[in-house]
């Protein structure tokens, strides 16, 4: 059993017992120090700077 979340709040179902909606893990990501995809989201932020 873990936690999961919904937009109602939170639950240890799968689904929502408030909205039937499916829920999500409560948790973050695991963290890690080598990031594969840093260099296209810093290309995209820079991106959506460039353009205000």
């Amino acid at each position: 059993m873990k936690l999961r979340i919904c937009d109602c709040g939170y639950t240890l179902q799968e689904t929502c017992p408030m909205c039937s909606k499916p829920t999500r893990s409560a948790h973050p990501p695991k963290f890690s120090s080598v990031d594969k995809f840093g260099a296209y989201r810093r290309r995209a932020k820079q991106a959506q700077d460039d353009k205000k």
